[in-house]
């Protein structure tokens, strides 16, 4: 990612602008409206309690910083129209930088681009741009590693118990985003399975992948796609999930076939429902994020630029600044670490 790298771009044109969910502007203490005093967040959707966290991180932050917060998002995720027109919206108003979950890590470079040769600090959250450096910087989990914690923790569990695996990969959508893409190649990895191309999804030629469908990141995507692979497969009895809505769908699909009690589920999120579900038994692990400290984080990194033009670094070793995952089980495996979810409870989100 080269998060301070600073590169130039050819422009392209900007996609075509349509109307924009969720515009509002919170106001922070003190901001007085002027562009040095605006700082945008765009997030995927506004409904995602990830998002709905790093939104009061943002505004928290914002108010601590005394600058105004505006804030838009997506009507789902891979809306990648209503993020241009959220960052012409920034740019209009002479914001100093902002935020960005991407819906499409590829097609909003264009708009970044612009904001960029305005003289705007932008910075990703979460999910990369494809390229990495089409931004300043990106605050970040490292989310192969989030996929590999639960990989490993699988295949120690499986291992243990003697089972040989029969693996739904329950995935976001169709786009390769790479927070997708890194999850989905994360836990083959960590479970031991040769992943192929690492930057995609699906070429994968293990029998024991029976294999992948698409959730929308949401509870009624989950319990489809799971539905889909049990018809394919009805033997499946380990569950990989993008996150947890996905997986919280996918359990009732497994519910409502009867086979709950004998199927692994794990995803990644650490969202309190999820945390809840690992106490219950539900989801078998999770990977914990921390997506208010990236938030707040990047609030500071942009009022930081509006007042001397620094910029931040990469975490140490990496080329992204590094938020941090924890794994979250109660049922701990030999060479695993993790914490419980009574930890889980005390620090979850959502």
């Amino acid at each position: 990612m080269r998060g301070s790298l600073l590169i130039k771009r050819r422009l392209t044109p900007a996609l075509a602008a349509v109307t924009l969910v969720l515009g509002t502007a919170a106001c922070g203490g003190g901001g007085s409206g002027g562009g040095d005093d605006i700082v945008g967040l765009i997030t995927k959707t506004d409904t995602n309690p990830f998002f709905v966290k790093m939104k009061e991180g943002a505004q928290q932050a914002a108010t601590q910083q005394g600058v105004e917060l505006q804030s838009f998002a997506g009507k789902q995720d891979g809306d990648n129209e209503a993020q241009v027109q959220a960052i012409e919206n920034l740019m209009s108003s002479g914001a100093k930088g902002f935020l960005i979950t991407p819906n499409d890590s590829k097609a909003i470079v264009p708009s970044i681009d612009k904001a960029r040769q305005q003289g705007m600090l932008v910075i990703a959250l979460d999910t990369p741009t494809d390229p990495a450096d089409a931004v300043d910087a990106t605050f970040a989990t490292d989310n192969y590693q989030a996929g590999k914690l639960i990989g490993q923790w699988a295949k120690a569990k499986f291992d243990a118990e003697g089972k040989q695996a029969k693996i739904a990969m329950l995935d976001l959508n169709a786009n390769q985003v790479s927070v997708d893409v890194k999850r989905d190649q994360g836990f083959l990895d960590g479970f031991g399975i040769p992943v192929g191309d690492p930057n995609r999804i699906g070429d994968e030629s293990d029998p024991r992948i029976v294999g992948h469908d698409v959730t929308d990141g949401a509870e009624d995507g989950g319990r489809t796609a799971m539905e889909n692979l049990l018809q394919k497969d009805p033997s499946i009895n380990l569950v990989y999930t993008i996150n947890e809505p996905a997986a919280a769908g996918a359990y009732q699909a497994l519910k409502a076939a009867g086979r709950d009690k004998d199927v692994t589920i794990v995803s990644v999120d650490g969202g309190c429902p999820g945390v809840d579900n690992v106490a219950k038994g539900i989801i078998g692990a999770t990977s914990m994020q921390f997506p208010l400290k990236m938030a707040a984080l990047g609030v500071e990194a942009v009022t930081a630029y509006a007042k001397d033009g620094t910029k931040p670094t990469a975490t140490e070793g990496k080329d992204f600044v590094d938020t941090g995952a924890q794994l979250i089980t109660d049922d701990p495996q030999t060479g695993v670490e993790a914490k419980d979810s009574a930890w889980g409870k005390q620090n979850c989100w959502g």
